[in-house]
């Protein structure tokens, strides 16, 4: 018999078996590629994708929405989501009720215990039975909504309670075994679902849970409420056409209280459109837009939502009828008497006057650190009330107030602006000028910003003794007694700033060579004399024990606008705050 040698094929038929392979290789790898596009990890593909076909589920449109499906964390994971916005900073208007849908409902399924749970078709129920006849299974509640038990035959449990079934199984099957066999049956898992939910939500769809789940869950699946549009105050569950259950989410979200309605497969959860709304700012603790379902409401209602806050006292209502816009002013002691309509703004405001003030005393006193006098009260008032120590200076008494030096520091900032102005718009000739000029205002501007560091006293310079006794005191003010004291204090552009004990006769500059002489960057001829109640003497005035002596810096500048501003801001900051700053 002759032999058969195998022919080899050539390199051209090769290739051609190769490209067909290469082909289908390329067309799985596009596949791969379209299905990570399409469905990233953390989402699922749906049942009807899975089976083969093209229409994605829930859509009908040919294409599908995004889904927020969730995979399910595992036992004792921190689930993370989003944090609603705060209304309190937030730049925009809240709506109540939003602050539900941030991805934690949709990302915790409910697979636990539910004793109201109906048993239904499809759902696994675990049988066991011991004792005359054994048997161990778990079976499937099939179309007739029984279980086939061995030996038993069906039993049939559909609508029973999930807190009654192990007691409705054994009594039909004791009916057979009497009480020669025991017989333990519990809800294994509550029935795989797909629910619609349509209306006013941000991603409507068909999306997959569990029987037992909450509407919450399906709905922040969907995106939650769209706060703009949809309600809070009506969704329905819709089996049949027909409405199965109705639901307020205020409600859930003020008592805590929400309906457990076991869905179905082709269920629909509606959200309605929104209905009523008003918008509260102020002094409430609840700053939000509210929902009603009424087109009008008392104030009383309004602010059981809204929660004034105990400073309220007044509120303003904006209403808009139309084209025309129109505002009230109550008392809020009247809110259940006051009418709020559909898209009214209200506003609740502290309006109150102060009955009484809170004075602070500190240095050299004995008594109460801290007096309540009556508004309107003067210095005369508190002085009166005063308990001076041996060592008191009551002639040099100082007064500091908040809103002096709130604006101390507004006019510095002003004048810190206009030299800024100064630094960043000179103009130079040639080339060698602007650069001097550019380090220059490197410079100056490098002393603004320590100079919007600094911190006012607020000092009050009270004067003539029978003149002070007559200024009024504010909430809040502090009256320092200094002491007596037999000592110059030496700051600023000095070598060694120290405090020298006062010799009558003496001068500031005297007092300066004492404590080494200037420095070179000092200005000899800008010298502040202050005494111990803070007011300015005339530099060549003869230092009092108590007093305290400033030297300024020297300015170099090459414009005298610039110069002469500089000068200023540091006398500003020298008599007010007692700080030297230096170029």
């Amino acid at each position: 018999m002759p032999t058969i040698q195998p022919r080899v094929p050539a390199r051209w038929e090769v290739g051609l078996i190769a490209i067909p392979i290469l082909l289908l290789h390329l067309s799985a790898y596009g596949q791969l590629v379209e299905s990570v596009r399409r469905y990233p990890r953390g989402t699922t593909q749906s049942s009807t994708e899975q089976e083969g076909g093209t229409t994605p589920t829930g859509s009908g449109q040919g294409t599908s929405a995004p889904q927020a499906t969730v995979d399910a964390p595992a036992a004792g994971t921190v689930v993370t989501a989003p944090l609603p916005p705060n209304p309190a900073t937030s730049a925009a208007p809240v709506m109540f009720g939003s602050q539900i849908f941030t991805g934690r409902f949709g990302a915790v399924p409910f697979a636990g215990f539910n004793p109201n749970y109906q048993v239904t078709t499809g759902d696994r129920i675990s049988v066991r039975m011991w004792g005359a006849f054994s048997y161990d299974a778990v079976q499937p509640v099939d179309a007739q909504g029984n279980l086939f038990i061995p030996s038993v035959g069906p039993v049939n449990v559909q609508g029973v309670r999930n807190a009654e079934l192990n007691q409705h199984v054994a009594v039909q099957v004791k009916r057979v075994f009497r009480a020669t066999v025991g017989v333990y049956a519990s809800l294994a898992a509550a029935q795989p679902v797909k629910v619609y939910v349509t209306g006013f939500v941000k991603a409507p769809g068909l999306y997959g849970g569990l029987s037992s789940d909450s509407i919450l869950y399906y709905l922040d699946q969907a995106g939650g409420i769209d706060p703009d549009r949809g309600s809070y105050l009506e969704v329905d569950v819709l089996r049949g056409g027909q409405v199965r259950a109705k639901f307020d989410l205020y409600r859930f979200l003020l008592e805590g209280l929400i309906d457990h309605v076991q869905l179905q497969d082709g269920d629909t959860i509606v959200a309605y459109p929104r209905k009523h709304t008003v918008r509260v700012t102020g002094e409430v603790l609840n700053p939000y837009i509210f929902e009603f379902g009424k087109p009008r409401i008392t104030g009383a209602e309004l602010f059981a939502l809204a929660r004034p806050r105990p400073g309220a006292t007044h509120l303003s209502i904006v209403r808009k009828i139309g084209a025309e816009r129109r505002s009230e002013y109550h008392a809020l002691a009247e809110a259940d008497k006051v009418l709020i309509e559909d898209g009214d703004e209200v506003l609740l405001t502290s309006d109150k006057y102060p009955g009484t003030i809170l004075v602070r005393i500190e240095g050299a006193h004995l008594g109460e650190r801290t007096l309540v006098l009556p508004y309107g009260a003067v210095l005369k008032d508190a002085l009166s009330r005063l308990n001076p120590a041996p060592q008191a200076n009551v002639q040099a008494i100082q007064l500091f107030r908040k809103s002096v030096a709130v604006r101390q520091k507004e006019m510095l900032e002003t004048s810190l602006r206009g030299l800024e102005v100064y630094a960043l718009t000179a103009r130079s000739a040639t080339s060698e000028e602007a650069e001097l000029r550019s380090k220059e205002a490197g410079l100056i501007l490098q002393f603004i910003e320590r100079a919007k560091t600094v911190q006012f006293r607020g000092q009050v310079l009270l004067g003539e003794a029978r003149e002070s006794e007559r200024t009024l005191l504010e909430d809040g003010d502090l009256i320092r007694i200094p002491e007596e004291s037999n000592l110059v204090s030496v700051s600023g552009e000095v070598l060694f700033p120290n405090a020298l004990v006062q010799r009558p006769g003496t001068t500031a500059k005297d007092y300066i060579r004492r404590v080494g002489g200037f420095t070179q960057t000092a200005d000899d001829s800008k010298i502040i004399l202050l005494g111990q109640d803070g007011v300015v003497k005339d530099a060549d005035a003869l230092p009092m024990a108590g007093d305290e002596i400033i030297v300024l810096p020297k300015i170099e500048t090459k414009r005298l606008e610039v110069t002469r501003g500089i000068t200023q801001i540091l006398y500003q900051i020298a008599v007010s705050a007692k700080v030297v700053l230096g170029l």
